[in-house]
């Protein structure tokens, strides 16, 4: 909980009842983005993201009226304007989010969620992804996308990031049986994002590692440079 207090957020505004309820919290896990990149490769696919022995975190960007509902809910299932039918998008790089979203600020992606997946769930999800357009293949459940990873101010960086599109039976499965808790981490992204173009030792993010797959063989599959 000292995160809270040294960045200023309100705990409650946090949902800090989870810590006690649900266990740590993303917010408990980061640290200066400068230390960060000297760990991870410089280009290739990989899969980097915050995770432990048991879940790893996604996150998606969302409006008010859903990502506030899920977070107040913990879970997406009764939202009225969450559609169980439209693909959903889910990304394991915190960074990532934060250009997509431009920190929070663009409409429709204000609310920042930070999404624990239990790991076989997130390992199932890999195992249907295909890179190639859902109208090119009946049937297919989960669309992979291979883009550039990219710096806190969004300057583009060789090493690719994942992102993954939900559809169908797996966005079922997702919302009802694979998500352990929700986070609304807005008002931290929102405090943090005045040291995106500077700084950086004062920007803490997610500590972020490359993730393996229980099955090694998915990442042969999905043609990540760390495949075996």
């Amino acid at each position: 909980g000292d995160v809270y207090k040294r960045q200023g957020i309100n705990a409650e505004y946090m949902g800090f009842y989870l810590m006690e309820k649900l266990g740590s919290s993303v917010l408990d896990g980061m640290i200066p983005y400068s230390v960060q990149p000297k760990a991870w490769p410089s280009e290739g696919k990989y899969i980097l993201g915050h995770y432990d022995e048991n879940n790893i975190v996604v996150y998606q960007a969302f409006s008010p009226s859903i990502g506030k509902y899920a977070a107040k809910n913990q879970t997406f299932a009764g939202c009225p304007t969450f559609s169980m039918s439209r693909m959903t998008w889910i990304k394991t790089n915190f960074l990532w989010m934060m250009y997509r979203s431009n920190w929070g600020t663009k409409k429709g992606q204000e609310v920042i969620l930070a999404i624990w997946l239990k790991r076989e769930g997130f390992d199932a999800i890999l195992s249907e992804a295909t890179t190639k357009p859902s109208e090119d293949r009946p049937g297919a459940k989960v669309r992979l996308q291979w883009d550039p990873d990219h710096t806190p101010s969004g300057g583009k960086c060789t090493r690719r990031a994942i992102q993954l599109g939900l559809r169908g039976d797996v966005v079922k499965k997702y919302v009802e049986e694979w998500i352990v808790k929700i986070e609304d981490i807005s008002e931290y992204v929102n405090k943090m994002s005045m040291y995106a173009h500077s700084d950086h030792d004062k920007l803490l993010t997610p500590e972020e590692k490359i993730y393996t797959p229980a099955d090694t063989s998915i990442l042969t599959k999905l043609g990540a440079s760390n495949a075996p």
